[in-house]
């Protein structure tokens, strides 16, 4: 098991990196408040919404939820935003999904100013990945970067197989990943059902996996060596697994995230920091 990624190490070092930005922002009179937009009842978002309250405490940021009935309309939605971008004490905004039927979910992540969107949705934020040059990115999107980078592996010409095309994870994380000279695919369910994702994962020097489907990936598809990242969260039973067939995989991997403990606890961390990032570009507004 020596070759699994910590992703709780990679985690706790960027919340220390954070806790001293914090600082040193409060020493000059800032302090980073997140408000997180719920609209609407879901038992999932109240889930996360508890954790991101105890992470930004815990980290010394502000954290307010404000709860906004499932009956408003897309408009008074978007200007209900607009009121939190003309807030100057709120340096980020969070948007839970699901939002209700009928509400454009892309058209409210573009109202959020891009130096408050932390989750690095808003097209302008999107666009400078585009770039090579991410001012706030999807933070998932980051957290697989960042663990890549922790192997310290020189992507310069890697053969990358990036599995799942989301917005958030698939597209980001190649564009991310290609700026460093990768050679990225991305696969998905036109790769599978043409019969053509078996030969992609083979081949792969890093198989990034994130499409939430419980072992997805046979371990027996892995190149020997290869490094793997799951992004993948299931429940099968009482266990959490991830789209990876983690087993099997561990033996061929070199390296090897876990599922849980892998990228999880670094999207959390990276969330914070992205809250730090908006402060800070609030700063030189």
């Amino acid at each position: 098991m020596g070759n699994l990624i910590d992703g709780k190490a990679i985690a706790e070092k960027i919340r220390e990196e954070v806790n001293k930005e914090i600082e040193e922002l409060k020493a000059e009179g800032i302090t980073p408040k997140l408000v997180a937009v719920q609209v609407g009842e879901d038992p999932a978002s109240a889930v996360y919404t508890n954790q991101q309250k105890k992470n930004c405490e815990k980290a010394g940021i502000v954290y307010e939820l404000k709860n906004i009935s499932s009956d408003i309309t897309e408009g008074h939605l978007m200007a209900e935003i607009e009121k939190l971008n003309n807030d100057k004490s709120i340096t980020g905004i969070i948007l839970q999904l699901p939002l209700p039927q009928g509400i454009d979910v892309k058209k409210i992540q573009a109202t959020i100013l891009p130096e408050k969107d932390v989750e690095g949705v808003n097209p302008a934020n999107m666009g400078w990945i585009v770039y090579g040059m991410p001012h706030l990115a999807p933070c998932t999107a980051l957290a697989v970067k960042e663990i890549i980078d922790s192997t310290e592996v020189n992507l310069y010409g890697k053969d990358v197989v990036m599995v799942g095309h989301s917005d958030i994870v698939g597209k980001p994380v190649a564009l991310l990943l290609v700026s460093q000279f990768a050679t990225v695919s991305i696969c998905h369910i036109g790769t599978s059902e043409a019969g053509m994702l078996e030969d992609y994962v083979r081949r792969a020097d890093i198989l990034i996996v994130a499409v939430g489907k419980a072992n997805l990936i046979p371990g027996s598809w892995i190149k020997e060596g290869a490094i793997v990242v799951d992004v993948g969260i299931n429940r099968v039973g009482d266990k959490i697994v991830g789209d990876v067939e983690f087993e099997t995989a561990k033996e061929r991997a070199s390296l090897i995230t876990p599922v849980p403990g892998g990228v999880g606890p670094v999207t959390t961390a990276i969330l914070l920091r992205n809250v730090v990032r908006a402060a800070k570009w609030a700063k030189k507004q």
